[in-house]
Formats: structure tokens, sequence, C-alpha cells
């Protein structure tokens, strides 16, 4: 084996060691590095200043705490990969929009502009999300098979989970609490929320704003689907253009761990062998827990902070997560960094009274004022809508079979498992809106 490919095969299993958190392994494969005498990568740096700064903690007791705080911020941004202020920092540079996979996207989608606000969406990339659909069915039928070797009331525990998620139907909030409520979230809402936020990031993309590396904050997490959007539409774009070497750090907030433990689960499955490099930080805590939050997020640190449908019915719980999303967006975004809201059209209007729009103007003017709530200024919005009128459709059910791409391999599964005698369909009724501090 020659040293290029030997000093290769270290710094592999080094990246490794440190993303599966072996530390034991990482010191003997960074001292190996450092013996063969080949220049270490700016990871590996980072890595050996924070051994220094173990040593030097041990040797510090008088200033511990301030050194236990010095290390979670660098372990955070050596789990993301990112460079220490002290070190040269990798060169940031944005995705430049490509003309034919932006019209392969448009034309796969049939999106078409309704008004300068609305965009109709009744497509999809076949190629991408039946792969994902048909995988995403697997891993559901084998957690459910597992569960249903090793317990005798999984249909008592899917009942709980679809009674609480139903309550979406009927504009409440649900607790997402039960044990099956990732499975049953994975079967119901998991490939329209990420048809949307894939959407959304095409729409970054598009306007030129997808930074190569980029820190990403997804605030009530769940399952990733913030991450998921993002992979499937880097997926999409492989046979337009070559990819320069992509970083993607996301961070999840989300307080129901088992949310984060099978999405992970499917992204270790599906997305990791497509070769999409992500690194995950998983934070599991409630968002009103905000002393932990000042606490644990790094300050100017994401470059996108998003917040996908978490946007509560309940007006008390409403006010006091705006007041909790600001002060986030003030310590933790950087200056030059955005925050992406995903918000259904429903929640939207409600908050402020308002039961349909039909005026952009008079959107736009409910679009501001919840950006304003936010603290925020709003650089652009869209209205996706599946029909493509801002009235309600008449008879929504026959329009999604005729018009909208049928959830093939979920459906057989929602079928069985809610007992409603119809097919999913992707659809989408989403405002996309995209800000700044």
């Amino acid at each position: 084996m020659s040293n290029p490919l030997a000093n290769w095969w270290r710094s592999h299993k080094f990246n490794e060691a440190v993303k599966s958190q072996n530390n034991r392994l990482a010191k003997q494969l960074l001292k190996q590095i450092q013996n063969s005498g080949a220049k270490l990568s700016w990871q590996q740096k980072l890595y050996k200043e924070r051994l220094q700064l173990e040593k030097l903690l041990q040797k510090t007791n008088d200033r511990i705490k301030e050194g236990d705080r010095h290390l979670e911020e660098l372990e955070l941004q050596l789990s993301f990969g990112q460079l220490d202020d002290s070190l040269a920092r990798i060169d940031e540079l944005t995705l430049f929009p490509d003309t034919k996979f932006i019209e392969y996207i448009s034309n796969s989608f049939k999106l078409i502009d309704c008004d300068e606000s609305m965009i109709q969406c009744t497509g999809i990339d076949e190629k991408v999300f039946n792969n994902f659909e048909q995988h995403l069915a697997g891993f559901i039928k084998n957690e459910l098979n597992k569960l249903n070797r090793e317990k005798n009331n999984v249909d008592d525990l899917l009942k709980q989970a679809i009674d609480d998620i139903q309550k979406l139907k009927e504009g409440q909030d649900p607790q997402y609490s039960f044990e099956l409520s990732p499975h049953i979230y994975l079967m119901r809402y998991f490939l329209d929320n990420v048809y949307c936020t894939y959407l959304a990031w095409f729409l970054i993309y598009k306007a030129g704003l997808l930074p190569t590396t980029v820190n990403i904050l997804d605030i009530a997490a769940g399952p990733g689907t913030v991450a998921y959007g993002l992979g499937l539409l880097l997926q999409s774009s492989s046979d337009f253009f070559s990819m320069p070497p992509m970083h993607i750090s996301y961070y999840s907030l989300e307080q129901q761990k088992a949310f984060q433990y099978r999405g992970l689960q499917f992204w270790r499955q599906y997305m990791e062998p497509q070769a999409i490099n992500a690194y995950f930080r998983f934070d599991t805590s409630s968002i009103f827990d905000s002393a932990h939050q000042s606490k644990r997020l790094p300050t100017k640190f994401f470059d996108f902070i998003v917040i996908s449908h978490c946007f509560f019915y309940d007006d008390e719980r409403r006010e006091k997560s705006h007041q909790i999303y600001k002060d986030i967006f003030i310590n933790t975004l950087t200056d030059s960094g955005y925050v992406l809201l995903i918000i259904q059209e429903k929640k939207l209007l409600k908050a402020y009274n308002v039961r349909l729009v039909n005026d952009c103007k008079q959107e736009l003017s409910v679009v501001k004022q919840f950006v304003e709530e936010l603290g925020l200024n709003l650089v652009w919005y869209k209205y996706l809508r599946s029909t493509g009128s801002r009235t309600s459709h008449p008879n929504f059910g026959n329009f999604a079979r005729e018009n909208l791409p049928l959830q093939k391999f979920i459906s057989p599964l929602f079928r069985q498992h809610f007992k409603l005698p119809y097919d999913l369909t992707y659809a989408v009724d989403d405002y996309v809106i995209l800000a700044k501090k």
C-alpha cells in the first residue's frame, strides 16, 4: 500500500471515528497520521486542538466551568466539520443555478406561476421520489413487523398514535409523544412535508442563495424532514452538473427523541449510500426550554434557520413560541444568514382572523405582519398550492386522483392502518417564506 493511499485510508477512518464519537480510535488514528509526516487536514487540526484543550482543563480546575463551555462549542463545531475561528475557514461557495436543471424541475413538478406570489405544483421527479418512497415504505413495514414480533399490543399503540395525529384535521396541536407517533408520521405526513421542503430548497437554489458549505438549524425537526428535502434535491441535480463538494451541517432541535432516532435510522439506510455529505447534531429538548437553548445553541453560527410547520393553533403557545424564535434568530443566525419559514395556509390566516385571501396585496400584508412579529424582514415568499387557486376546491378528492402524483408505496400502508378507503397523493398547501434579521 503506497503512502498516499495509506494516508487517505487513515484520514477516512479518522473521519468515521469522529462522526461516530469513537474518541479512542480517533486519537490513535490522529497519532498515526502525525507520525507518518502527512499534513493534517483542517478537521484533524481541530481535533488536535480539542485534545490539547482537554489536557488544559485537567490542570485548571479553578476554570472548569468556562472550559467546559469552550469544549462544548468546540465539539459542536467539530461534529459539524467546521473550523474554529482560530483556523482558516474553508472558502464558501454558492451553487450557481443551472438553467437546464431549473427547467427540468419546473417541468417535472409542473410548476406554474399563477400570479406574482402563488405557484401551482402538480408533478414530481418520479426517478428520485419513487425510489425514496419505496425504501421508506419498506423501512416502516420492517419496523412494524419487528414490533409485532416483540409486542402483543401493536394495534393499540397504532390507534393511540393515529388518534393523536388526526387532531391536525380538527385544528388542534398533536402531542406526537406516543410510542408509534414517529411511524405514523412517516406514514401520513412525512412525504408531503419532504415534498414541500424539497420545493423550498429548490426556490432558494434557483435564487442563487444555496451555499456549498451550509450550517442549518431545524427547529422542531421531527425526523429531519428539512434535511431529506435538501438531500433529495441534490440527488435530482446529479444528472445535470458536477456537484462541487457539499458540506451540510444539520442541527436537529426536536422534543421527541424517537422522531430523531427513526429519522437518523432511515437516513443511514437510504441517504448516506447516496453520498450526501451531511453531519448531524441532535438536541433533544423542547423549544420552550429557553434556558437550555441559550446554553446549547452556538452563537452567530447558522446560515439557515428553518421552522417547518411548528406554528401553534393555541394563542398562548403561539405567542410564547414567537418570542423564543426571535431570541434564537438574534443569537444564533449569522449576520448574512436566512430564516426559512414554512406554514400551512389555514394556520397563517387563522392567526390574523383572515378566512380567505384572494387579494395579493392583502396576502402580502398578512405575510409581512407574520414575519415582523418574528423580528424579521421579508426577502420573498411563495404560496405553493396544488389546486392553483386560493379558493377551496369543491371536490379535492377527485382533483387529487386526476392530477396529483400517487404515493403508490405508502398508500397501501395508509389504507391498512388508518382504515380509510382512499390513496394518498403528493399535495402542497403551504407558504414558503424567506426572511432575514
